[in-house]
């Protein structure tokens, strides 16, 4: 995949994004959307915020607002393989920590084109969107793919 041109799926060329106008902003689940809890929720509480966006993600923020990491269900389901805990026993651990704390973000004003070069390129299906150290939003993939594909019509 190439970022800013055209997009590849498993090598072959499927689509150009010519709009490079558009921007995350634009097209991003607003906050109240986002899927989000604090470190100190429950693994159960968080699964079912997870549950009830019907996204793989949750973003956990600090008091302030600021992104503190991501957890998402292949996150859980790689924990669950690893720790040698009994399922009842994780779900009362908070969720801190469980949490990948470096997850890659966007910012409001990154192209979209960009911004799903970048999902590809890493194969992910979310971004959290950050502005000045807060979480504003989330990117989610398929209202992306929506965008450029009504901007290309």
């Amino acid at each position: 995949m190439t970022l800013g041109g055209n997009l590849k799926l498993n090598g072959e060329q499927t689509m150009s994004i010519q709009n490079k106008a558009i921007t995350v902003s634009e097209v991003m689940l607003e906050l109240n959307s986002t899927p989000k809890t604090q470190g100190k929720t429950l693994l159960k509480e968080t699964l079912e915020i997870m549950d009830k966006h019907r996204l793989g993600i949750v973003c956990i923020t600090r008091s302030d607002g600021s992104l503190d990491g991501v957890i998402t269900d292949g996150d859980i389901r790689r924990m669950l393989n690893a720790v040698q805990k009994p399922i009842a026993a994780l779900m009362s651990d908070d969720t801190i920590t469980h949490v990948v704390r470096n997850a890659l973000t966007v910012s409001p004003s990154t192209s979209l084109s960009d911004a799903i070069a970048l999902m590809g390129q890493k194969k992910v299906w979310d971004l959290p969107v950050v502005d000045n150290d807060k979480l504003i939003g989330l990117l989610h993939l398929h209202p992306a793919i929506e965008a450029v594909i009504g901007s290309n019509s």
